[in-house]
């Protein structure tokens, strides 16, 4: 029984609505729509008599108006977002013909990271302004680089040496009209694309030449505490750029998430123009000399760590004393040397492999590892003993591309891929980003680094190494066979590592075409070649 306050209430609010059935709802809904859609009535005439309080009519005028005072203006997309018409046939063809970009036929990189469109009469201001300032702080010349070479020699790459500077320096600022134009914002994010694996490949030549005996661990962390993006604006302040960076601001009083992206980019897109202009020992100049880095400083030095005891011999090249960065920046190779670069070969292979000469791997496997590979390849060599020394070491390197860490590395520790891993990957990376560079010329930085990461993760690595069916000639421990075999957890990423070492070998032996070779033409890192059926 209801209360007697609840049972009041009740008969004084009449009573309840009974629900309606569902037709009835849906009815009412609908004409109710159509009355919301409906405009409203004109007013009412003066002679008219006046509208009752309720009226339907004065009620929809009255909404009108409230809804007419009340909505805010309607906004338009920003003009970027507005899709423009193609252009004509006439109009591309001659923006095409005047880039920059196609000016160079001997020179295909580093016209691909020329501007896509002539320089403004804005760049050329910045240009005039601070351009001499940023060569005299890296210690070049002052005079335009437009004037070396001879005359309109376009295979000297060098006179295209201002206009990639210029572009290194515009690091997009939002406040600035200039660094937003597409050709400028474009140009200067394909350098640092381009700067970031120079810089790699360059440390990693650097510290295997060194340090001979050290592994792969700690040389990573000493190219992590030289150029990770914690340190570069220390360095950039240190070769007195930063006014150049950082116009409007002071460097030490940022923070970090202001301060770092900018001086990595320009960092990075520095070391990109240097790169295609001068080439690597310009690059070592730079890096040592302008900017002060000090291999041996404490604040790079690796953590310690439980060294394995190296009892093997090193090349006789390393062992009188250690290697500075002139001594790597100035090697030349002679002109009837082995390989394409002597040295490092040095550094990955032990002179120690040849004892693995004439064994059961390497009678039995490198004939069918090398015949898939294409190796060894034709060289014109003076002497045929050149030749057939040559063809010996790369076996016993491809023999050790094959040598897991898990079969001799506690032992000896340098009889493992390891050290042409680390250079495989860094070469790769560089082979990769030019050939992306010479194939999107519209692309900017940021999409051609999520295409390279995408083509170059380590499980298709790996795969490609097994479609060729090499990952059956892995020498692993005793131990540890059974186990790397079956589960594919533990064989995946060892197949990813020789793969890797592939590509060092190759470089080292064979210089960077034929790392371009296998990539593309043995392995197909693009996935372009069709597929047997």
């Amino acid at each position: 029984m209801a209360p007697p306050a609840m049972a009041f209430q009740a008969l004084a609010l009449g009573p309840l609505p009974l629900p309606l059935p569902a037709a009835r709802r849906r009815r009412r809904v609908r004409v109710l729509a159509v009355a919301a859609d409906h405009t409203p009535p004109p007013p009412p005439s003066p002679s008219s008599p006046p509208e009752p309080a309720n009226s339907p009519s004065r009620l929809l005028r009255e909404l009108a108006e409230r809804k007419k005072a009340v909505s805010p203006k309607k906004k338009h997309p920003p003009r970027r977002f507005i899709l423009k018409p193609p252009l004509d046939d006439e109009r591309l063809t001659q923006r095409f013909l005047s880039s920059p970009q196609l000016s160079l036929k001997a020179l295909p990189l580093l016209s691909s990271c020329l501007p896509s469109a002539p320089l403004s009469a804005a760049d050329r201001t910045w240009m005039d302004e601070y351009l001499l300032e940023a060569k005299q702080a890296l210690g070049y010349p002052l005079a335009p680089s437009e004037t070396l070479g001879d005359g309109e020699d376009d295979g000297c790459p060098a006179r295209h040496f201002d206009v990639l500077l210029y572009l290194a320096f515009q690091h997009l600022d939002t406040s600035c009209e200039r660094t937003r134009t597409r050709h400028v914002r474009s140009g200067h994010s394909r350098l640092w694309f381009l700067g970031q694996y120079v810089l790699e490949l360059a440390f990693c030549e650097f510290f295997l030449q060194r340090y001979p005996r050290e592994s792969p661990g700690p040389m990573r962390e000493r190219v992590f505490a030289l150029i990770g993006k914690r340190a570069i604006p220390k360095w950039i302040k240190a070769a007195s750029l930063h006014n150049l960076v950082f116009p409007y601001d002071d460097l030490d009083k940022m923070i970090r998430k202001d301060r770092e992206p900018p001086a990595k980019a320009v960092f990075w897109a520095l070391f990109g123009a240097i790169y295609l202009c001068f080439g690597m020992p310009e690059v070592y100049r730079v890096l040592f000399e302008a900017f002060g880095m000090d291999p041996e400083d404490e604040s790079c030095q690796p953590k310690l760590r439980r060294q394995l005891e190296d009892v093997d011999y090193v090349s006789v090249e390393f062992e009188k004393r250690q290697l500075t960065w002139q001594d790597v920046a100035a090697y030349r190779p002679p002109p009837d040397a082995l390989f394409a670069h002597p040295r490092l070969f040095r550094a990955c292979v032990p002179p120690g492999m040849h004892r693995f000469r004439g064994n059961i791997w390497d009678f039995d496997n490198r004939p069918k590892v090398m015949n898939t590979l294409g190796y060894p390849l034709p060289m014109n060599d003076r002497i045929p003993e050149i030749t057939e020394a040559r063809n010996i070491e790369l076996g016993l390197g491809l023999q050790l591309c094959f040598l897991h860490p898990s079969k001799h590395k506690f032992e000896h520790p340098r009889f493992c891929l390891e050290r042409l891993e680390y250079v495989g990957q860094k070469i790769q990376d560089l082979v990769m980003a030019e050939r992306l560079l010479m194939k999107h010329l519209d692309a900017p930085g940021r999409w051609l680094a999520e295409k390279h990461r995408r083509l170059l993760m380590n499980k298709y690595c790996g795969r490609y190494l097994r479609d060729k069916h090499l990952h059956h000639y892995i020498i692993y421990g005793e131990s540890v066979q059974d186990r790397f075999e079956h589960n594919r957890r533990l064989r995946n990423p060892s197949t990813t590592a020789v793969q890797q070492a592939i590509h060092g070998l190759a470089y080292c032996v064979y210089g960077k075409p034929d790392v371009r070779r296998l990539m593309f033409e043995v392995f197909d890192f693009e996935q372009v070649q069709p597929k047997a059926v």
